[in-house]
């Protein structure tokens, strides 16, 4: 097809005549986005294609808008942008088509029309680029499960141990803050469990699903705490990379933030928390770019935020922001009912991650540790523990295990004997201590525990009433 449309487009109708054998299709237009040349091609210019569209040939095509020919063509898009489209992914029909686009210039530069062309058997061009890319998103999938996972609460309120009074408040008000939005304060020592609290919290809301982000203001440098909590705009400053890195609050959006240790966080900050958190929105580092998140915060501290904010030292807004529902998180040594089932709980993980039989806790081992203050609440009870099975051996955990560990304090010495008590007295009470302990080391098996007495069953009986000793049948 030739026209007087033609002639500037001389060097491009060349160019594709010399690789007409490896393109499956070309086309020139105008700068008008007008079809002035193909070079018949079946793909475009169909014997089906022209009639559908009420043309007898490809010759009355020509001077046509390029859109009535090929629908959602991109060749209007090039010639006004005079910028090319160098590889896209085009459909036509039943045809998958890997497609050019580049404008065409006179001799001053001026854009005078475009050229697109189509590679032959472009599905055997694409199929190597095609494996790639779905190789590099199987990956990527990947990674954002796995990172999705390890932002995902651990823990739930049955991972809460005790049943103490305290601990049954606790999780009371962990699960009603599960079923409300407010922003919810952690108070409590250092070493209580605020994290996990946290978690739990997490776990029974509407947003389990979505991630669970938590940062110790505590632990992150002053001048880097802004870009950690906001984010950082490409380059932003010297070192910056050149791709944005989100924040902690983007990274939790639809899901939960855990400001732990709140009370360190400085007072500047402090006025960029309360905008965050009254407005929805962040503003990266370096940006001027406002990017809305919706974020649920669970903060928590070892501090008292009530006499900081008094002097001073911690914003009141902020404060009466996030002390909505405030959750006072009690210390070991109020809750010393927990003690035992704790211990044992640590005991089972930490055999378990050693790779060694779990060791009980004798009875004076237990008043060992209930003697001690534990300053340093539940993680140090779960240090404790441990020191005791990587520095000592045996069968169960006594209470001289913690000679070396514990302060001496703690480990109660042995009552002196009574020497004013009858003989018969004394007796008996050596003889129901033994019977007690065979009990516990027999899990309440009578038969059992008669044998290891060298008892039959029924002098067994018969002692236990002797020394108001419950007898309820075997399991």
């Amino acid at each position: 097809m030739q026209t007087e449309r033609v002639e500037p487009f001389a060097a491009a109708r060349a160019l594709m005549v010399m690789i007409d054998e490896m393109i499956d299709g070309a086309i020139l237009v105008d700068k008008d986005a007008r079809i002035v040349w193909s070079n018949d091609k079946h793909v475009w210019f169909s014997d089906q294609r022209m009639a559908m569209l009420g043309f007898r040939s490809a010759a009355d095509a020509i001077g046509q808008p390029v859109e009535r020919l090929i629908p959602h063509s991109r060749m209007r898009e090039v010639v006004e942008s005079g910028r090319s489209l160098p590889l896209d992914i085009m459909r036509y029909g039943e045809h998958t088509l890997l497609v050019s686009r580049l404008p065409l210039r006179d001799e001053g530069g001026a854009v005078i029309g475009a050229l697109a062309f189509a590679l032959k058997n472009s599905l055997t061009y694409l199929r190597p680029i095609a494996d790639r890319f779905n190789k590099l998103q199987s990956r990527l999938t990947r990674v954002e499960q796995e990172l999705a996972a390890s932002r995902a609460s651990q823990y739930t309120v049955e991972n809460l141990i005790g049943f103490s009074p305290a601990m049954l408040q606790v999780k009371r008000l962990v699960r009603r803050a599960g079923q409300i939005l407010s922003a919810v304060l952690l108070l409590g020592e250092t070493g209580t469990g605020k994290e996990l609290v946290a978690q739990s919290i997490h776990a029974s809301s509407d947003r389990a699903h979505r991630p669970f982000v938590a940062v110790n203001t505590a632990a992150i440098p002053e001048n880097l705490l802004e870009a950690e909590f906001f984010g950082v705009a490409p380059g932003a400053y010297t070192g910056a990379g050149r791709q944005a890195r989100p924040g902690k609050f983007q990274l939790a959006h639809g899901g939960t933030l855990f400001l732990d240790e709140i009370g360190d966080m400085p007072l500047p900050l402090q006025a960029k928390l309360l905008r965050a958190l009254q407005e929805r929105e962040v503003e990266p580092l370096g940006s001027n770019q406002i990017v809305k998140v919706d974020v649920r915060i669970i903060a928590a501290t070892s501090r008292p935020l009530a006499d900081m904010v008094r002097s001073g030292a911690f914003r009141s807004d902020l404060y009466y922001r996030l002390n909505v529902f405030p959750i006072q998180l009690p210390a070991l040594r109020e809750r010393k009912d927990d003690l035992e089932i704790l211990a044992t709980r640590f005991s089972e993980k930490i055999a378990l991650g050693l790779d060694q039989p779990m060791r009980e806790f004798t009875p004076a081992a237990l008043d060992a540790l209930r003697h001690h203050d534990w300053p340093g609440n539940v993680r140090e009870l779960a240090n404790i523990v441990e020191q005791v099975y990587v520095r000592t051996e045996g069968d169960r955990i006594t209470a001289e295990d913690f000679a070396d560990i514990l302060p001496n304090a703690a480990i109660p010495s042995p009552a002196a004997p009574d020497r004013r008590r009858p003989l018969s007295t004394a007796m008996d009470e050596l003889e129901r201590g033994l019977i007690l302990e065979a009990l516990r080391e027999t899990q309440g098996n009578k038969l059992e525990a008669a044998r290891n007495l060298g008892l039959s069953r029924t002098n067994l009986y018969a002692k236990l009433r002797k020394h108001g000793i419950p007898a309820q049948p075997d399991d």
